[in-house]
């Protein structure tokens, strides 16, 4: 397969500008967040950073692959998902940090994760490294959303 440099750039750029959109909200030197009971396995500030701008590329590198292949039903599906597993992505960050409100980021943590097996399922379909690109991402937010309990749990 033949890479078009300039779109798989363009897509790792574009994935890593949409994620920042969450950054708005997101900041560990807030008075609410540092104010708040965190689990002793709470990863450092410095950590997040790194590990989303990798992940977003990932998620860069599958969207261009699943971009790149013969146009279908199931590749148009997959970009619907891929698309709302987006929004949500964003939109958990504007409720845990934006509305410093555990629960509801909680509740939408794990609606974001359906969307994203469904859309690693989905790009796997399509094509199997793409849907492969989707574990690290799942495992990160698995994670995450152990600690989103765990931070409600402790301030509740």
């Amino acid at each position: 397969m033949k890479v078009n440099w300039l779109l798989l750039i363009g897509f790792i750029v574009a994935c890593n500008l949409i994620g920042a959109l969450g950054a708005i909200w997101t900041s560990s030197d807030s008075s609410w967040y540092k104010g708040i009971n965190k689990p002793s396995f709470n990863p450092p500030s410095w950590i997040f950073g790194p590990v989303w701008t990798l992940l977003f590329t990932l998620m860069g590198i599958a969207l261009y692959l699943v971009w790149v292949a013969p146009s279908s039903k199931i590749r148009t599906i997959a970009l619907v998902i891929f698309g709302i597993h987006f929004v949500l992505n964003v939109l958990w960050s504007y409720l845990f940090f934006g509305a410093n409100n555990p629960l509801a980021s909680l509740i939408e943590i794990f609606v974001l994760l359906v969307f994203i097996v469904a859309t690693g399922i989905y790009f796997y379909m399509i094509n199997r490294f793409a849907g492969y690109l989707f574990i690290p991402y799942f495992l990160w937010v698995a994670f995450a959303s152990f600690l989103n309990y765990s931070i409600w749990n402790l301030n509740k």
